[in-house]
């Protein structure tokens, strides 16, 4: 896994297949070039990173190889799903995580949370990678913004 300034948890095709699996939403894998791989800033909109583990001989798979190798684990996976104890809320969709990480920004913005200037980019990757983590359903994410809409207003009489 190329090294990217981000924390992400990484996961194998085999437990990304289960996850997958177990998740009462719609899941995507998304593939990158041969040469070169994701970009980084489509990394930063993913929740994982999978990782195939290979001979260091050969150092890679190429893409179809890749693709393959993923879609066996997916098949195999479904009739590896562990029923599931309690109903799951769906994951929230990517717009609402990218609105709450934009309330965030605006909130922190004009506190200079994102100084020194030197680091902001950083910082701001890490609040996205937080905000990103796998599991966030939409109930949960209404009520973070809830918090943060509460937050920003202007005191009340009574507050």
């Amino acid at each position: 896994v190329r090294q990217r300034g981000m924390t992400k948890p990484v996961v194998t095709a085999e437990q990304a297949a289960r996850e997958i699996h177990a998740s009462p939403g719609r899941s995507a894998l998304v593939f990158g070039p041969e040469r070169s791989g994701l970009e980084t800033g489509v990394v930063a909109l993913a929740r994982s990173i999978l990782t195939v583990p290979v001979n260091p001989e050969f150092g890679s798979l190429n893409l179809a190889q890749a693709v393959i190798l993923c879609a066996y684990e997916w098949s195999k996976a479904s009739c590896l799903a562990l029923p599931k104890g309690e109903e799951q809320l769906p994951p929230a969709p990517q717009e609402e995580l990218e609105g709450l990480i934009g309330h965030f920004e605006a909130l922190l913005e004009p506190k200079n949370y994102f100084w020194p200037a030197s680091r902001a980019e950083a910082n701001r990757r890490t609040l996205r990678n937080v905000l990103t983590r796998p599991g966030w359903n939409h109930l949960e994410v209404r009520t973070l913004r809830g918090l943060l809409s509460f937050l920003e207003r202007e005191p009340r009489k009574g507050d």
